[in-house]
């Protein structure tokens, strides 16, 4: 009895391979049949869902062309090319040097396609990605998976929900919740492509880059994980914990600490709620530099009231060394404007640890009706607001009044002072000359008060003058209108500049501020596994 089932068995297993060799001779489809190689422990014949099979246990090896497809056991289909391979499942494209393992696998000699699930590695010489689940082309040589998916180099760790690998571009495609690990940052975006061999990555859509010396954020552009260089476009910024540099381009060397940006700049103080406004902008960590040019643009709030300032060139230097005060400067065509203050000069600096600002070379100053100018002016701020304002050299102050006569203080140094905003009182120190209308009605000229003394103190009240103190052995006249000559009329250097006064639309230009997007918030990155399937072992 156990002599006939063994030659029962036998003639079963010839049979099979009988048919399996007819099968293999049918003529070949352009792909080429899938061959089974030497080396099968046992093959068995039968019927699986009403389709003749081969049931291979036991180093199984297949191969299509260049792919071999390995597994403990298989299910060949007799009618089609497709194999349904169990246990330690392994296929190796040898044109592309990649492998794939799994519990499972199905494989398809017509299409040239495989399916693999359970405990899915991924590998190349560059790369090892764990899902679980996998479809293989072996044609486009793409992989695809769609449970979550997480990517190691040496350089990287990348994890994302759903993506796809290119074996032959070496070009990862990232879609949903996607994440890199560097050593310097990580990253999350929604969609991404990474290039295997390059090491650069590819971004579309809102991506955030979180590292220890500043965070970047762009909408498209590219980061490369070694040189650690990133090209930004899209609302880009670079955010450190002094400043936002923002704009349409942006470029960032994370190595050298250098950065800039162009086409709608924004350089953003963190510290002072200072926001500049530019078409080109640089920064440099190191040394705590920024430089915006390009019609740069800056706004601030002071008084309760935004002022805005231009120039060619705006600069902000952060204190990188106890003692060294955090610094602005402008250049060159320096203008000025707030509800209650216009002023231009040639360039000027602001002390913004003190809050003290100096304009230097020509500067002028309107307030209202009044103007004020000296070699230098130096301003002093006390919680946003002015408090004292010094005149240094040929300081002058003028004011017209109603009926266009101009009033006029001058002296070596003046120094006025400010009560929330609000102009009280003006020392004039050294050399103090002054010349006032009186007036009638406010329509008519009744006389020139005119003195010359050392020293003067002017005292207002809402802005209007009130009293004029004279000190130290004044010399006072008073002028009718009859005998005053048109030379009396003006002190010497006297000169009215109301055409030059910057208005607003003169500050702005065209430079008028893009709302700021807020920065996004970003919740830790945590690393995620991917989700494991249930082996279906056969």
């Amino acid at each position: 009895m156990n002599y006939t089932k063994l030659l029962y068995s036998l003639v079963f297993t010839l049979i099979s391979l009988s048919v399996f060799g007819q099968k293999q001779r049918q003529p070949q489809t352009q792909a080429g049949r899938v061959e089974l190689l030497p080396g099968a422990d046992s093959i068995v014949g039968g019927v699986f869902n009403g389709e003749k099979i081969n049931k291979l246990y036991g180093n199984v090896v297949f191969k299509q062309r260049d792919t071999y497809l390995y597994a403990d056991s298989v299910y060949k289909y007799m009618n089609r090319d497709v194999l349904e391979a169990y246990g330690n499942v392994r296929i190796n494209n040898q044109a592309d040097t990649v492998t794939i393992t799994g519990d499972r696998g199905t494989y398809n000699g017509i299409n040239r396609t495989a399916k693999m699930s359970g405990n899915v590695v991924m590998r190349d010489p560059r790369m090892t990605l764990t899902t679980p689940s996998m479809d293989y082309d072996m044609k486009t040589r793409t992989a695809v998976y769609t449970e979550g998916g997480t990517i190691v180099d040496p350089e990287n760790r990348l994890q994302s929900q759903r993506g796809s690998y290119d074996t032959k571009a070496k070009m990862f495609t990232f879609e949903g919740d996607v994440k890199v690990f560097t050593k310097e940052y990580n990253i999350t975006a929604e969609n991404m492509k990474y290039n295997t061999l390059t090491k650069v990555v590819y971004f579309q859509g809102p991506t955030v880059i979180k590292g220890q010396q500043g965070d970047l954020y762009a909408e498209e552009g590219t980061y490369n994980t070694l040189s650690k260089i990133s090209n930004f476009g899209r609302n880009a910024y670079i955010l450190t914990p002094e400043y936002r540099l923002g704009g349409d381009k942006l470029y960032y060397d994370q190595k050298n600490g250098y950065g800039y940006a162009e086409q709608n700049v924004t350089l953003k103080s963190l510290k002072d709620n200072i926001t500049i406004y530019g078409q080109s902008g640089r920064y440099w960590r190191e040394k705590g530099i920024s430089k915006v040019y390009g019609s740069p643009m800056m706004e601030t709030i002071l008084d309760k009231d935004t002022l805005y300032m231009s120039a060619d060139t705006l600069l902000s230097r952060e204190s990188k060394a106890e003692g060294m005060p955090s610094m602005l400067y402008a250049f060159n065509n320096v203008k000025i404007f707030k509800h209650d203050l216009q002023g231009k000069c040639d360039s000027l600096s602001f002390n913004r640890t003190d809050s003290i600002m100096y304009m230097n070379r020509k500067p002028v100053l309107w307030n209202e009706k009044s103007q004020l100018v000296g070699d230098t002016i130096r301003m002093h701020l006390r919680n946003k607001s002015l408090d004292r304002m010094y005149m240094f050299s040929n300081a002058f102050i003028m004011s017209e009044d109603t009926i266009q006569n101009y009033n006029q203080v001058k002296g070596r140094d003046m120094v006025a002072f400010f009560q929330e905003g609000d102009l009280r009182r003006v020392n004039v120190n050294g050399n103090s000359e002054s010349l006032y209308y009186a007036l009638s009605g406010d329509t008519a000229v009744t006389g020139v008060n005119k003195a010359i003394c050392s020293n003067m103190v002017l005292k207002f009240a809402d802005n209007k003058l009130q009293t004029i103190s004279f000190l130290v052995q004044p010399d006072a006249s008073f002028i009718p209108p009859h005998e005053l000559q048109e030379e009396q009329k003006k002190l010497e250097g006297f000169s009215w500049q109301a055409d030059q006064r910057p208005s607003k639309a003169t500050v702005l230009g065209k430079r008028m501020p893009a709302k700021i997007k807020p920065v996004p918030k970003v919740q830790p990155v945590k690393a995620a596994k991917p989700k494991k399937a249930k082996k279906n072992q056969k």
